[in-house]
């Protein structure tokens, strides 16, 4: 018989969520690569058919034009989306403090989860804003909606963590009973 380990199953979970952060961090910064890649892939590639018919291509095609324009005559636009970049990877770093110790640092899941409800009024309020097309809004609101998942799971297995909890002094690893969160 196998025997849950909580804590396994958290660290588990955040990695994977930190995974997403660092994965979506690190592509922020290479836009026009990534753009004239898919461009390329959506235009002679196997997805053709599934973006033809999401009625994404012209989209995609002017969002090449755009960042390719933008690239060759105002290359410091692009600054933005490496603090953007930046700004994912320092977000992954802020769970680190819940993957050591979940009990103590569970408030930084409870800010996770309330920036990936966040994800999905900006996707759709700003996007509209900004003339993105719904299906692209749709998939950004699809970052908060999967991104959310594990961190509930972690929230509930911190939940039933807190029941075993006993603090450990982080200088001596012996228990420290008189700092019960």
């Amino acid at each position: 018989m196998t025997h849950f380990n909580p804590l396994q199953f958290i660290r588990f979970w955040l990695a994977v969520f930190m995974a997403g952060l660092v994965l979506s961090g690190v592509t922020a910064f290479p836009l026009r690569t990534e753009i004239n890649w898919l461009d390329s892939l959506v235009h002679s590639g196997p997805l053709q058919a599934v973006v033809a018919s999401a009625g994404l291509t012209g989209w995609i095609d002017q969002v090449a034009v755009a960042l390719n324009a933008t690239g060759a005559s105002y290359p410091f636009l692009a600054y933005g989306t490496d603090w953007l970049g930046f700004a994912h990877l320092a977000i992954a770093a802020a769970f680190i403090g819940p993957f050591v110790d979940p009990v103590r640092n569970k408030w930084v899941i409870a800010f996770g989860l309330i920036t990936c409800a966040g994800v999905i009024p900006l996707a759709l309020i700003a996007g509209q804003i900004r003339g993105i097309p719904l299906v692209w809004r749709l998939i950004d609101c699809g970052f908060g909606v999967f991104g959310s998942i594990p961190l509930l799971l972690c929230r509930r297995s911190i939940q039933m963590l807190e029941h075993l909890y006993i603090p450990v002094d982080l200088a001596t690893g012996k228990p420290d009973m008189m700092s019960k969160p």
